[in-house]
This record gives C-alpha cells, structure tokens and sequence, in this order.
C-alpha cells in the first residue's frame, strides 16, 4: 500500500474518512492522462452511489414531493459544478495525479477533472468501508447544501434564488466582482466574490466561465445563509 503524502494526509482528515486500504484513495486521486491505473472505474460507481444518496435524502426530505422537482434538486446537487465546488472545499486539486499535459495545462483546476475526483472518492470510500459509512459521509459534505436546497426552487438558480432570498427580507441586491481569470483564452478559470452588502461579507467561486463562477459565488451565499439565521 503506498504511503500518504503530507497533502493527501490533510485530505483524509478534511473527507473525515480514514481508509484501511490506501490504495484506494491513491487510484481515485489519479486521472486517466497518467496510464491505465487511474480512477475512472472508481468515478463510475462514485457517479452511481451519489446520484442513489443524494435521491434518497431527498425522497425523505420532501415526502409530498413529486417525482420531476425531486430529479430537478437531484440533478442541482449531483452536476458537475457542485462535485468541483466540495472539491475545492477538500482542496482536492492539490492531491491530484496528472500527465505532464495535463499538469501544464493547469488541469488540477478544471471542473471537470475534480468532480471525476469526488465520485471517485466516493466510491473508493464504498468500497474500503461499505454503504453506511459512504452515505454517511456523502451527507456530511452536502449538509449546508441539502439544508438550502427547497422544493420551491427547484430549477432556479443560485442567483436567482439569492436575489429572491434577499428581496423577500427588504436587503440589498447582491453585487458580483470579478477577482481573477486564469489560464489560455479557451481554457479559462473565474474567480468571483459575491459582497452581501448588510453582512459586510464576501463569498467565493469559481468556474470555467463568469457565469459559473457567479452561480458558484452566489451558491455559497445561499448555503451560508439558509443555514444561520442571517436573513433577518
């Protein structure tokens, strides 16, 4: 079993999962642009596993749900934008194992490559613990998300459902500020604060477009404050 690197080890500590099998943890961590052993077969069954956890926290959470605003929340909480936000939460990015293209195209930082590394993890954490502890642990990162998430706004956006959160209370719209943009023309990464002017507060994201890296901002918003009283 390979030793954990000091990064990977701060990882481990930030999944809140230690694996008897550390084998597992370095094939989810390896992306297909370094050879055969990488976490692709781990990121189909993550892919699986997620969309399974997620529709039966949902399914419990809204009993009087239909069924087409329960895959709408699904599909919100699962796509690919999110994987990369809890990603950069893990500071995952700094773990990855990537060919020298990939490296010098700064693909630790590409959406894609980091929501892969999630359902990888995930099905690593399934197969070196089983399902309890992976549902467990699935629910523990998506907490202040599934907290915010409403049956009412299933469909809408991130910004949207801001705006609309912050009219409802009488407060100042949000305001977006673009802070950095890195990479070639065609591969870019936006950074992106979103100000809650009442909260003297900024909220973070990124993504490969502006638009994303808004949605992303203005999710971390919601969740922060869906999750504490901060609306009065």
């Amino acid at each position: 079993m390979p030793n954990l690197t000091v990064n990977t080890r701060r990882l481990v500590s930030r999944l809140g999962y230690e694996f008897q099998d550390t084998s597992l943890i370095d094939i989810a961590l390896s992306h297909r642009s370094v050879g055969a052993n990488n976490n692709e077969r781990l990121e189909f069954l993550g892919d699986s596993l997620l969309n399974f956890i997620i529709a039966e926290a949902l399914f419990e959470k809204f009993p009087d749900c239909r069924e087409g605003a329960l895959s709408q929340m699904r599909s919100q909480l699962v796509k690919g934008v999110t994987l990369a936000e809890i990603a950069k939460e893990f500071e995952v990015g700094d773990n990855l194992k990537l060919g020298s293209g990939e490296l010098k195209s700064g693909g630790f930082r590409r959406e894609s490559i980091l929501a892969d590394a999630v359902e990888a993890l995930i099905g690593a954490i399934y197969l070196d613990g089983g399902m309890d502890i992976c549902r467990e642990k699935v629910l523990n990162w998506y907490r202040s998300r599934l907290d915010a998430i409403s049956s009412k706004n299933a469909g809408k956006d991130a910004k949207s459902r801001l705006q609309e959160l912050l009219q409802a209370s009488h407060k100042d719209l949000p305001k977006y500020h673009l802070m950095d943009t890195q990479g070639d023309d065609h591969q870019q990464t936006f950074e992106i604060e979103c100000e809650i002017k009442y909260l003297k507060k900024r909220f973070k994201g990124s993504g490969t477009s502006r638009r994303a890296a808004e949605q992303s901002a203005a999710l971390d918003a919601l969740a922060f404050l869906q999750t504490s009283d901060n609306t009065q």
